[in-house]
């Protein structure tokens, strides 16, 4: 993990550059003006720079490993039962960017309900100029609140999508891992974290609390949510 460091104002723009996040968070650091250039796809192949994404406002950006991936599945479920009143009352924008072509958004939102902004960054040049991992570093990563079944038989499932979809690929390098940062208003980092291995996601309600929205009941028990 990255730890807090009050004072650090390095810019964001390479992968070899370690990146601490503020323990104050108005404080942010600056992402790279050629890190903020580089383009994103979006469902209908439209690029938009990765900074105006989060030019006018906070936002949450969860950088996924890849769409086959089971646990990314579940926890992109989770993201979608975010009510989008949460977000707005926070002045808060959720974003999720994976890593295959922008053919696949349309239907990773259908199969996990996800209705947020979503983009891709098929190159993986984003991820590599913010230092995200690829590969799986051994490490305890405690047992995530947004894996609710079993890991074993979901893997297997995202395994024959992938056999059976009408591309045999993975919808992304498999050995690319994700993390979460919160950025924004304009080139500002509040906030980043990158996951370990497919197990270490940020809890979705820690990450929440950091951007001022209100809790999420991400159980299986039913809850009355007005949207």
């Amino acid at each position: 993990r990255d730890h807090p460091g009050p004072h650090v104002t390095r810019q964001v723009s390479g992968g070899a550059a370690r990146v601490l996040a503020p323990s104050d968070p108005e404080r942010g650091q600056s992402l790279a003006a050629a890190v903020a250039e580089l383009p994103v796809l979006d469902a209908r192949r439209q690029q938009v720079p990765f900074g105006a994404l989060f030019r006018e406002r906070r936002t949450v950006v969860v950088f996924m490993r890849h769409f086959l991936c089971y646990i990314c599945k579940k926890y992109v479920e989770d993201l979608a039962r975010i009510p989008k009143s949460f977000l707005q009352e926070a002045d808060v924008t959720l974003i999720v960017i994976g890593q295959s072509s922008y053919h696949h958004i349309e239907s990773f939102c259908k199969l996990t309900g996800y209705s947020h902004e979503i983009y891709v960054d098929p190159e993986r040049e984003i991820y590599k100029r913010l230092g995200m991992k690829r590969g799986e570093e051994i490490a305890s990563s405690g047992q995530s609140p947004h894996i609710k079944s079993n890991l074993l038989s979901g893997s297997l499932q995202s395994l024959w999508r992938a056999v059976t979809g009408p591309l045999f690929n993975f919808q992304g390098d498999p050995a690319q891992q994700g993390g979460t940062l919160i950025l924004g208003p304009g080139n500002n980092i509040h906030f980043i974290d990158r996951d370990r291995n497919r197990l270490d996601h940020k809890p979705i309600n820690s990450v929440l609390q950091l951007v001022g929205v209100q809790h999420v009941n991400f159980t299986n028990r039913p809850s009355v949510i007005h949207v």
